[in-house]
């Protein structure tokens, strides 16, 4: 097997990660995963004003104080901090290695950038070729922009066990392998729904560790010593999040998600056996980013009584002051009755404007609002100055065929290497959704779901993703059977006018549901409270229903 550890889930993610990771224990691979769409949007601003910017200055930070150790230990680092200059940062990488005379062979993967007219960006997400085929000519370090984040453990799996392009079932397996690690300290307790029962209650989560076997199968681990858990448990909820149907879309495979068997090692050790792959379909995803205009908040705290009359009271005002065009309020009823505080009297008054004037959404939209301090609703009073407009950017997915891309591999002597597509392509044929039975719960007790159900969820541009989990087999027979989407409607009436796509994955004791449309025009762009739907399980878990009482155990 090959030990493919990962030390960054995110832009911003903990600083040293990669000096634990590689200090902690044995690893052939070190990765990092530096890109999500919002990131895309910063680095393309970050290039628009910089063309030598456009990737993850903070790797850069990080190898400063490691890449003598990774060299030392025979550990190759891979990651997409190249983000959209894989060139430059490799370039940089060479400039940090001679200052402290080292010489690490360094390849890098494009190919992935697109010429879309007005975009800001537009790349494609690549797959795992590119990166097999730097390493197969011996790079220390590699370097790409955007793939898959799977395609980060995929890549030196399929290197590693000469892969073709056709083991599916292989590339499939290290999917869910680079799937579950690719977030880093979610797969070993961070954000975990019972982090309370982890041995450190999550603490300081040590990141996590994918063993992958020659046919795909691995067991999913981290360093000794290090902080939280991997458990069944925690496994589960990152391969819940962030997907769609249990058919998972890739460019090297089609990973079938609820073929996915789980089972517990041993402390620590989740083995992830009998997942099934498919050919890739025809196209690749794109993700475009483009500035979307300007936009501005301001809030106002509403006290006591009449707070829905104080609300339009603002709201009338406000539109009077700046014109009804792009305004957005939304009243969050956080006062309580008869309390005995201002704080927990009070209501928050959450009022955006998007334009594309950044004059108007600027000062003459924030000076308004703090204009009405001595001349509206009693006790007016607001939570910030008034303050400039930011811009805000649009994420959308497209798609391009396999053969539109340059994928290259340019290798650590400059040599390119052109991956071809795969030969062997399928078009995705979606499934109906499948409605498990309902049991007959018999007597019931009315408590908070997150009594007896995991959840994880997350954003996918402009659509939600909600997995939630039983964990037990008969929670998970109820639950099945119990939370149609007509439910989930009930228990979420925000998703009640929008599409909501429900699928079961039995192996996992789990349901997803893809709320699409939650988050309008995407996450930079939403002005919602949770605009990445990060804490959407947990509001989730929070409702209180009717369950079989006979789940909950004795009293």
């Amino acid at each position: 097997m090959i030990r493919i550890g990962n030390a960054s889930g995110f832009y911003g993610d903990r600083q040293s990660a990669w000096r634990e990771m590689l200090d902690g224990g044995d690893l052939d691979v070190l990765t990092g995963d530096y890109l999500a769409e919002l990131t895309m949007l910063i680095l393309g601003r970050d290039r628009a004003r910089d063309p030598a910017l456009g990737y993850a200055r903070t790797f850069l930070r990080q190898l400063h104080t490691t890449l003598r150790t990774a060299l030392d230990k025979g550990v190759t680092l891979v990651t997409n901090a190249g983000g959209l200059h894989p060139a430059g940062l490799a370039k940089a990488i060479e400039s940090l290695a001679e200052e402290q005379g080292l010489r690490p062979r360094i390849a890098y993967v494009e190919g992935d950038a697109l010429p879309l007219p007005d975009a800001l960006t537009a790349n494609a997400y690549l797959g795992a070729f590119g990166i097999a085929a730097c390493l197969d000519a011996g790079a220390d370090i590699v370097v790409t922009g955007r793939v898959t984040d799977a395609a980060l453990v995929v890549g030196p799996a399929a290197a590693h066990h000469g892969w073709s392009r056709d083991d599916f079932d292989a590339l499939a397996g290290a999917t869910v392998a680079g799937h579950v690690i690719e977030c880093g300290a979610q797969a070993t307790g961070g954000n975990f729904s019972f982090f309370t029962e982890l041995p450190d209650g999550a603490y300081r989560p040590g990141f996590p560790i994918a063993e992958v076997a020659e046919d795909g199968s691995c067991v999913i681990t981290k360093h000794p010593g290090t902080g939280g858990a991997v458990t069944v448990e925690t496994v589960t909820a990152q391969l819940l999040y962030e997907i769609d149907a249990p058919a998972y879309l890739g460019p090297d495979v089609v990973t079938r998600l609820d073929t996915a068997v789980l089972r517990q090692q041993g402390p620590d050790r989740v083995a992830i056996t009998g997942v099934r792959g498919t050919p890739p379909p025809p196209t690749l995803k794109v993700g475009v980013a483009n500035l979307g205009g300007f936009r501005n908040a301001m809030t106002f705290v509403l006290c006591g009584l009449d707070i829905e009359a104080k609300a339009a009271l603002v709201r009338s005002q406000l539109e009077d002051a700046v014109g009804k065009d792009g305004l957005e309020f939304t009243l969050a009823r956080t006062d309580h009755p008869d309390a005995v505080d201002t704080e927990a009297a009070s209501a928050l008054l959450h009022v955006h404007l998007k334009d594309q004037d950044p004059k108007r959404a600027g000062r003459a939209f924030s000076a308004a609002a703090v204009e009405l301090a001595l001349a509206s609703y009693p006790g007016c009073t607001l939570t910030t100055p008034p303050g400039d407009a930011a811009p805000f950017g649009v994420f959308t997915a497209d798609t391009v065929p396999q053969e539109g891309v340059n994928h290259t591999a340019v290798l650590a002597d400059g040599k390119r290497v052109t991956i071809r597509p795969p030969a062997r392509t399928a078009e995705y044929q979606a499934t109906p959704q499948r409605q498990s039975p309902a049991t007959q719960p018999g007597k019931t007790t009315r408590v908070p779901l997150g009594t007896l159900l995991g959840a994880r969820s997350g954003d996918k541009g402009g659509d939600a993703n909600l997995g939630v989990w039983a964990r037990t087999d008969a929670a998970a027979a109820w639950l099945l059977g119990w939370l149609t989407t007509e439910r989930l409607h009930e228990l979420l009436p925000e998703t009640a006018a929008l599409t909501v796509d429900r699928h079961e994955l039995p192996n996992l004791r789990a349901v997803n549901f893809v709320i699409r449309g939650l988050l309008g025009a995407g996450v930079a762009a939403s002005t919602r409270f949770d605009p990445q739907a990060k804490a959407l399980g947990e509001l989730f878990r929070a409702r209180v229903a009717e369950v079989p009482a006979k789940l909950l155990g004795p009293a």
